[in-house]
């Protein structure tokens, strides 16, 4: 071990002797010693340099360089100082401009007469921005939105309209701002004030309570506009600690309020809220939320409230639209930058008014309905219209696309008959497809389909509906407690054309609409007059004789031409008496014009020699007889007309009996 030793102290001393590189390295000579010098003062040149340096200098290079970049005028027109050599380095600058976009005219989209900010030394090294202070003297925030969509804050317009993520500021104050918006599609204009203050936390009732705070006015549609949001003061935040804040939004008709959370701060694209709404209509919405909404009476709602990214989920919504409670949940994404809605939505006691409102049919004034919902049903009323004719908004539905589920469970009682609603809808690309339409009622079904192109300005719709069982008596009056027809009915309704509104839809429609009484029972004394024997007919309703007759067959159906429907097959054949007619069912102007000729099976001594009629408005047709065909025999007609109720009244006259069974067998299977 010794002499291991030795040789190792023996090579070390002729290293540190003879090498060369050994001996620079230990003792720097004089070349190494100046060129290290001449380092050191370039080093603390620079650093002096920097820490004198007249930034202003540098405004001019830099606005160049932004307006360049970003294709828009950038300047900075007062005093730019920066601070550099600290664990906070720091920046102030004066009278900060940022243009708007060519398309946004002469409107710039910041001005701010100072901003001071710091950031953490550590987290740039990092590669990451954290401010531990900014300060923002009065800015002023010019926000456009273009018809087509574009937005004058967006820099880049190639790239994907993502939430708006700001860096984390520990302490932030804001004075004196003021926030422009004007989204010209949407007609919503507001002028608001913007601050934030240091002062104790929380979210209060009151605006001194607030450290941050936004109030503003304006315009929405035409109609008043107002937001006021508050929220904690912006000091001491952390990534980790959510920032509490409330809003309010009044507008269109609509009331909105929110209060909730921002998961990580200044990070917009990720929020909770509980949120409650109320309102004159849904529909209303859309000017708001850009989510197209149906029409409906006066609702209010409250939910939970999300973001994440471009996801918004309104779920475990409770509430009660007009007359009817609504549940469920409601999601709504940007998927290839058009939005996409999902909706599964309940009741579990329907008022059919609600939702026939979502037709574009006012609910009863007598119900809960808006001022302007009860002035358009008396509107129908008076003019004894039952098909709606609010317009539906093309152009909405070529902006999203999405799906609706809604089910009620129980309906209240109602005129129909109906105990069960089923609807589902999809939207994809302008078209609505509705399926299932599904009614349950207490005896019988409703069931259909409808296809609606918005992809035009005059919407292409496509309406199939079945009926099966809908029992007689539910539409036909009894008498004297008794019904006056049993029976079950079948119907299709298959119809196709343009048109902007139901109304309209119907009045320019071509295809069929059938109604088919395989079998029932009819009373004996309606049959007969149904024949015109009016001296047995007349004595059986008399002596209030509840004797029946057998309906063997029924079929009505109509050969529908640009909203004209004419009687293609009309008979109604009992034991007793064949009834055949014709005419027209006028979805025009939603009118009925029928003659029923009625012969019966036996042969009856008195005839009036008449067809009668079936006309009027569909919602209340009136029963009659050609007047001037059948002069001196107005005491009969009256009669007739006193004591046959209005869907009795397809009653014939007296004549030998000659007629033979209809071929009902045919005939249903023809009008199926």
């Amino acid at each position: 071990m010794t002499s291991g030793r030795s040789r190792f102290h023996t090579s070390r001393a002729w290293v540190t002797a003879n090498d060369p590189v050994w001996k620079a390295w230990r003792r720097p000579g004089r070349a190494e010693a100046i060129s290290g010098a001449v380092a050191g003062v370039l080093v603390l040149a620079v650093v002096l340099t920097l820490a004198l340096f007249d930034w202003n200098h540098l405004r001019g290079p830099i606005g160049r360089w932004a307006s360049d970049k970003y294709e828009r005028e950038i300047s900075i027109d007062g005093d730019l100082d920066v601070t550099l050599f600290s664990w906070t380095p720091s920046v102030a600058v004066e009278d900060l401009r940022i243009g708007g976009p060519a398309w946004a005219e002469e409107d710039d989209t910041l001005r701010v007469a100072r901003f001071e900010g710091s950031a953490r030394l550590t987290r740039l090294l990092a590669g990451q921005l954290e401010l531990t202070r900014a300060v923002v003297i009065e800015p002023e925030i010019v926000l456009i939105v273009h018809e087509d969509g574009r937005r004058s804050w967006v820099m880049d317009n190639t790239g994907p309209d993502e939430p708006t993520r700001l860096p984390l500021i520990e302490r932030l104050l804001i004075r004196d701002g003021r926030v422009r918006v004007d989204e010209q599609g949407r007609r919503l204009t507001l002028d608001a004030a913007i601050d934030a203050r240091e002062l104790a936390e929380g979210v209060g009732d009151e605006d001194e309570r607030s450290g941050f705070r936004l109030q503003g006015d304006g315009a929405l549609n035409g109609q008043p506009l107002t937001l006021r949001v508050l929220g904690e003061p912006f000091v001491q935040l952390r990534r980790d600690r959510p920032w509490r804040f409330r809003a309010e939004l009044t507008g269109a008709g609509s009331e909105l309020n929110a209060r909730g959370q921002i998961t990580r701060p200044f990070d917009l694209g990720h929020f909770t809220a509980d949120l409650s709404l109320s309102g004159p209509d849904l529909a209303n919405l859309y000017l708001i939320t850009g989510v197209v909404t149906p029409n409906t009476p006066p609702y209010s709602l409250e939910g939970d409230l999300a973001r994440d990214g471009s996801l918004w989920t309104f779920n475990n919504v409770t509430g009660e639209v007009g007359d009817s409670d609504l549940s469920g949940d409601v999601s709504v994404d940007r998927v290839d930058d058009r939005l996409r809605v999902e909706a599964d939505l309940r009741s579990r006691s329907l008022d059919l008014d609600d939702l026939f409102a979502v037709l574009g049919a006012p609910p009863d004034p007598t119900e809960t309905a808006s001022p302007e919902q009860r002035a358009r049903a008396g509107a129908m009323r008076a003019q004894a219209r039952l098909l709606p004719d609010a317009p539906l908004r093309t152009e909405r539905l070529r902006t999203m696309d999405g799906r609706l589920d809604f089910r009620a469970d129980e309906v209240k009682r109602n005129e129909l008959a109906v105990t069960a609603v089923s609807l589902g809808a999809a939207l994809e690309d302008g078209i609505l497809g509705l399926d299932p339409i599904a009614f349950t009622f207490a005896q019988g079904e409703l069931n259909g389909t409808a296809r609606i192109d918005a992809t035009g300005d005059v919407p292409q719709s496509t309406v199939d509906l079945r009926l099966a069982g809908y029992p007689l008596e539910a539409v036909i009056p009894a008498r004297n407690g008794q019904p006056t027809v049993t029976g079950r009915a079948l119907g299709r309704v298959q119809l196709q054309g343009p048109g902007a509104s139901i109304a309209d839809f119907a009045a320019r429609s071509r295809g069929t609409i059938t109604v088919v009484v395989p079998q029932g029972r009819m009373r004996e004394a309606f049959a007969e007059l149904l024949g015109i024997n009016v001296g047995r007919g007349l004595r059986l309703l008399l002596s209030d004789d509840q004797r029946t007759t057998p309906i063997r067959c029924a079929v009505a159906s109509f050969d529908v031409r640009d909203g004209i429907g004419t009687a293609s097959t009309f008979i109604i054949d009992t034991d007793v008496v064949l009834a055949q007619g014709e005419g027209t069912l006028n979805l025009r102007n939603e009118r009925l014009d029928i003659r029923i000729d009625g012969e019966s099976k036996r042969p009856r001594l008195l005839r009036v020699w008449s067809p009668i009629t079936v006309s009027g408005p569909i919602r209340s047709p009136s029963v009659g007889v050609d007047e001037a065909a059948i002069a001196g025999q107005v005491g009969l007609i009256a009669a007739l007309g006193a004591l046959v109720a209005p869907v009795a009244g397809v009653l014939g006259l007296i004549e030998p009996g000659l007629a033979e069974d209809a071929n009902c067998g045919a005939l249903i299977s023809e009008a199926r």
